[in-house]
C-alpha cells in the first residue's frame, strides 16, 4: 500500500539522539479517551498484569537488595579494619555472603523473565484482538469513509499507531512502572545511608537538565529538518519507482539521478546538524556526572576516614549512584514512547467511533412504521434463478424497477451534486448515462448502491426503497463492473468466485464462458490455476477486465451496473469485452456510464447528465432527432470534458 510522505517521513514517532533523549513526540489529544479504550482490552488480562507487575516489584526488590547486601559482605569480610574473624573465618563467611548474593540476583533473573514472558503474552493478545477489530470495523464502515481519507492515512492505523502501542505494552508499561519504583528505592538507600552525600548527587540533576535542555533546543529546529528532508527523499523515491516507464520513455533517467542526489545531500546535511547537536548530549551528560562522582567519591573518602561511614557503606553509595541516572533515563525514553502509543491509540479509537453502516440499518430497523409493515428487507433465492424480496410480512419477486423520484445529494452540505434527479429503468431496460467528467453519473450509482445516503428524494427497486433493504442484500441483489479492475493476490479461479464464493469450479468456468475470458485462461500455463500477482500484473488491461466481468456474471445478479467498464482498453479489446457484456445483460436491468457513444446506442433509455441534472432522455434516434446536448456529441460538435 502506498503511504503517505507524512507518514514515511516518520511523523508518528519521536525521534531519538544518542542517549536515548527524543527530540519530537506526538501527544495525545485526550489520555482519558486512550485509556480507557485500551482499558477494554486490557481489563480482560487484569490477572496477567497483577502477576506481572508483581514480577516487576520482585525483580526490582531483588536488584536493589543484592546492591545492599555488598555493604556488610565489604566491612564484615574484605575491609581488614572493620573484620574481626581470622582469614579462613573471612574467607567461609565471604563464599557465604556470595553465595547469598547469587540467591539474590538469580531471583531477579527469574522475575525479570517471567515479567518480560508475561508482558509478551499480554501485548500480544491485546494487539491481536485490537487488529481483528479495527479490520472488522473497517469491513463495515461505509465507502464515504474511505473516499474521504487515502490509503496510506488508513494503513497507517495498521502500521505504525498498532506498531507503537504493541512496543508500550510489551516494554514501556513495564519500564515506567520498573524505573519509578528503581528511582524511588535508590534514592531512599542513598538517604537513609548518608543524606550529605545525597544532597551532593542532587546537585548534579539540574545542571544536567539544564545542559540537555538548551542542546534539545538548539537541536529541534534541526531534527525537524532532518524529517522534512526525509520525507521529500522518500516521496521523490516512490513517485520515481512508481513512475519507471514514464521516466524511460522520456529519457529522465540523468535528471531523476540528479534531482535525487540533491535531496539526498540535503538530507545528509540536516541529519549530521541533527546528530551532530543530539550527540553532545551523552558525553555532557556524562561529564557532569562524572565530575559529580569524583566530587561524592572524595567526599565520602573523608569520611570514611573520620569514622562516619564504612567502606561497604561508601562502596554501595557509589554504586547507587552511578545506578541513579539509569532509570532515569528509561523513565524518560519510555514516557515518550508510551505517549506516542496513546497518541497512536487515540487515532485508532477515532477509527472504531465511526459510525459502520449496520449501526443505521439498527436505527432503521427499530422504527414504528418498518417495525409496523415486518421491518428491513432481505434477498431470497429459489435455487433456480429466482430472486425475492422478503421480510416478516412480505415476499415478492425482484424484477429490476428501478426509479429515482426527485433525489437530491451532496458529498457535503455546501455543495450539490444531484439536484431533482429523477429516472425510471423498467425490468430489463438497458439505460445509459452520459455527461461531462462531474456531471454526476457515478454520483447516481454510488446512491443506487447504497454507498451513500440521499439527502431527499427517494430511490426505489421494485417499489421498495432501499432505505428499506439492509445494505449487504441491496449490494447483493447488483453485479458492478468498474473501470478501475481489482484483481487479489490468487489463482484466477478464485479471483472469478470472489463474485459468489460458495460456487463451484464448473459454476466458475461457465461464468468466464459467458464473459469471453474462459479462451484466454485456458492458454495461461495452469489455466485456471494460474496465479495472479501484484492486481493482475501479469495479464493484459483486457484480460482482467473479461475477469472482472466473469466475477459479476457469476454473481448472477438481476440487476447490472457497469461504470465505464470499456474505458481503458482499446477499441478492438472493447469490441471483444462487449460480446461479454451482452450476453451478461440479457435479462437483468442494466445501468452503463459511458465514456464512448457507440457503446450506448442500443440502450433503451440515454440520459444526459449535465451538473447535477438531467437534460435529456431518449433512444439514440430520439436524441438526435432533438438535436439538442447528444447531437452535439454524436457530431463531434462539443466532446466530452
Amino acid at each position: 500500500m502506498t503511504q503517505t510522505r507524512e507518514e514515511k517521513g516518520g511523523r508518528h514517532g519521536g525521534h531519538r539522539g544518542p542517549g536515548g533523549a527524543a527530540m519530537m513526540v506526538e501527544k495525545p489529544q485526550s489520555i482519558r479517551r486512550s485509556l480507557t479504550f485500551l482499558w477494554k482490552y486490557l481489563q480482560h488480562r487484569k490477572g496477567l498484569l497483577a502477576l506481572a507487575f508483581a514480577m516487576v516489584l520482585l525483580n526490582t526488590g531483588a536488584s536493589l537488595a543484592g546492591t545492599n547486601y555488598l555493604q556488610p559482605i565489604i566491612d564484615n569480610f574484605l575491609d581488614p579494619a572493620t573484620a574481626a574473624a581470622g582469614a579462613a573465618a573471612r574467607l567461609s563467611g565471604l563464599a557465604r555472603g556470595v553465595a547469598v548474593l547469587s540467591c539474590i540476583y538469580l531471583v531477579s533473573v527469574v522475575a525479570s523473565y517471567l515479567q518480560s514472558r508475561l508482558m509478551v503474552r499480554v501485548s500480544q493478545t491485546t494487539i491481536n484482538q485490537v487488529r481483528r477489530d479495527l479490520f472488522n470495523h473497517l469491513q463495515g464502515l461505509s465507502v464515504r469513509y474511505f473516499d474521504s481519507r487515502t490509503t496510506g492515512d488508513v494503513m497507517s492505523r495498521f502500521t505504525n499507531d498498532v506498531d507503537t502501542l504493541n512496543e508500550a505494552l510489551q516494554n514501556g508499561l513495564t519500564t515506567l512502572f520498573s524505573s519509578s519504583i528503581t528511582v524511588a528505592g535508590i534514592f531512599g538507600l542513598m538517604l537513609w545511608r548518608s543524606p550529605l552525600l545525597t544532597v551532593l548527587a542532587l546537585c548534579s540533576v539540574p545542571l544536567t537538565l539544564l545542559a540537555t535542555k538548551n542542546v534539545m533546543k538548539l537541536s529541534r529546529n534541526y531534527f525537524q529538518e532532518q524529517q522534512r528532508c526525509l520525507g521529500e527523499v522518500n516521496g521523490y523515491i516512490e513517485e520515481i519507482m512508481s513512475g519507471q516507464k514514464v521516466v524511460k520513455t522520456f529519457c529522465y533517467e540523468d535528471r531523476a539521478r540528479q534531482e535525487f542526489y540533491r535531496r539526498n545531500e540535503a538530507l545528509k546535511t540536516a541529519a549530521q546538524t541533527a546528530q551532530g547537536y543530539a550527540g553532545m548530549m551523552m558525553p555532557l551528560a556524562r561529564n557532569i556526572n562524572n565530575v559529580a562522582y569524583a566530587v561524592i567519591a572524595a567526599v565520602g573518602g573523608l569520611l570514611t576516614i573520620f569514622g562516619s561511614m564504612t567502606v561497604g557503606s561508601l562502596v554501595v553509595f557509589l554504586q547507587l549512584v552511578q545506578s541513579f541516572g539509569r532509570p532515569l533515563n528509561e523513565l524518560s525514553n519510555q514516557y515518550n514512547a508510551v505517549v506516542t502509543a496513546l497518541a497512536g491509540t487515540e487515532r485508532i479509537c477515532d477509527v472504531m467511533e465511526q459510525r459502520p453502516e449496520t449501526e443505521e440499518e439498527k436505527r432503521r430497523a427499530s422504527e414504528p412504521e418498518i417495525v409496523r409493515e415486518g421491518g428491513l428487507y432481505s434477498l431470497a433465492s429459489d435455487g433456480r434463478g429466482q430472486f425475492f424480496w422478503q421480510n416478516a410480512t412480505e415476499r415478492r419477486p425482484v424484477r429490476g424497477d428501478v426509479r429515482f423520484d426527485q433525489v437530491a445529494f451532496g458529498y457535503d452540505k455546501n455543495k450539490r451534486i444531484l439536484d431533482g434527479i429523477s429516472l425510471f429503468a423498467k425490468p430489463g431496460q438497458k439505460i445509459a448515462f452520459v455527461g461531462s467528467t462531474g456531471a454526476g453519473k457515478t454520483t447516481v450509482i454510488n446512491l443506487l448502491t447504497g454507498f451513500y445516503e440521499i439527502d431527499s428524494g427517494s430511490i426505489t427497486i421494485d417499489g421498495i426503497d432501499i432505505s428499506r433493504i439492509r445494505r449487504e442484500e441491496l449490494r447483493n441483489a447488483m453485479s458492478v463492473v468498474l473501470q478501475d479492475t481489482h484483481l487479489f493476490t490468487g489463482s484466477i479461479r478464485d479471483n472469478i468466485r470472489y463474485g459468489r464464493p460458495e460456487a463451484t469450479d464448473s459454476e466458475v468456468e461457465q461464468a468466464a464462458r459467458l464473459a469471453s475470458a474462459d479462451g484466454f485462461i485456458r492458454r495461461l500455463p495452469q489455466g485456471y490455476d494460474t496465479i495472479i500477482e501484484g492486481d493482475g500484473g501479469n495479464l493484459s488491461q483486457g484480460q482482467r477486465q473479461l475477469l472482472n466481468i466473469a466475477r459479476a456474471a457469476l454473481a448472477d445478479a438481476p440487476i447490472l451496473i457497469l461504470d465505464e467498464a470499456t474505458s481503458s482498453v482499446d477499441t478492438r479489446t472493447e469490441r471483444h469485452i462487449e460480446r461479454g457484456l451482452d450476453r451478461l445483460m440479457e435479462g437483468r436491468t442494466t445501468f452503463v456510464i459511458a465514456h464512448r457513444l457507440s457503446t450506448v446506442r442500443n440502450s433503451q433509455a440515454i440520459l444526459v447528465m449535465e451538473q447535477g441534472r438531467i437534460i435529456e432522455r431518449g433512444t439514440h434516434e430520439d436524441l438526435l432527432a432533438l438535436k439538442g446536448r447528444y447531437y452535439q456529441l454524436s457530431t463531434g460538435a462539443v466532446e466530452l470534458d
